[in-house]
């Protein structure tokens, strides 16, 4: 995991250099290092400004995705991962992060379709292989959930000629374990009872997920239990930066989620996108 301190250092060497040249193609870095330290804003008008200047650079295009996809602005992320696809080609991390904005589109045929394809080229790469199983199962779970809570409409519920949205299916255990290691960077999630046995897993991770759970859960409880008896309230979350992984918990009525990431992700999109899976947790 990147530290704060060194993408701070990161961010300044970046704005020193593109100071001295402003042409130079460093935006590009500069808007990525804001990018992971959680500054959208400002990563996207970096990018944007940059890309005014170099519309060719592809990696440019690429750091523009992501942001895009950390945004939550999926056809703007397809649309710049679609540009850098043009000027480089299709690269296996490109088609992953393609395949990866399908998935948040709702967009399961074209993820399918892409993630086969890099499937074939690469069979044993296991990203490759956890996201396209997600794109599969997503879309029958969905809509078994739609089909069994869809509620019978009354011809007077509704003036004529109103649209009803249906509204997204809920989510279990399984899907937010499922759906949270689509998420760069993230390589397990589980959850726990409030014992800290596990429920649910998905797990690429060499440590043993079990003894994550409870020396992890455990932590949990004695820092919930602590607040708890100091009277500031209970613990909704706490976050375990350690030399590697990170761990992310969250406390919900009857256990705990706990996702672990590597390196590569970025803490704020880690939180935004969990927050958008538990906000349709039953």
């Amino acid at each position: 995991m990147v530290s704060v301190p060194e993408l701070d250092e990161r961010i300044t060497k970046c704005e020193k250099i593109l100071d001295a040249d402003p042409n130079s193609q460093i935006f590009a870095a500069l808007a990525d290092a804001c990018r992971k330290k959680g500054d959208l804003e400002r990563a996207f008008r970096i990018c944007q400004n940059g890309l005014r200047v170099h519309p060719s650079y592809s990696s440019a295009h690429v750091v523009m995705a992501k942001i895009n996809l950390d945004r939550g602005l999926y056809d703007w992320a397809e649309i710049e991962a679609g540009k850098a696809m043009v000027i480089d080609g299709q690269t296996r991390s490109l088609g992953l992060l393609l395949a990866e904005i399908y998935i948040y589109k709702g967009d399961f045929k074209a993820a399918i379709k892409l993630l086969k394809e890099l499937h074939k080229a690469d069979p044993d790469h296991e990203q490759i292989k956890k996201l396209l199983g997600i794109a599969q199962r997503l879309p029958e779970e969905q809509a078994a959930l739609s089909a069994g809570s869809k509620p019978r409409e009354s011809e007077h519920d509704t003036a004529p000629g109103t649209v009803v949205e249906e509204p997204s299916p809920r989510l279990m255990e399984r899907d937010i374990v499922e759906q949270s290691t689509a998420i760069a960077g993230v390589e397990g999630a589980l959850f726990l009872n409030l014992e800290g046995l596990v429920v649910e897993s998905e797990w690429s991770l060499q440590m043993d997920p079990s003894t994550c759970a409870a020396t992890l859960g455990n932590m949990g409880n004695a820092i919930h239990g602590e607040l708890i008896n100091s009277s500031f309230g209970s613990v909704k979350s706490v976050l375990i930066e350690t030399e590697e992984p990170t761990f992310y918990l969250i406390r919900v009525g009857d256990g705990v989620f706990l996702f672990a990431a590597n390196s590569s992700v970025n803490l704020g999109t880690l939180r935004m996108r969990i927050e958008k899976l538990l906000a349709r947790y039953e």
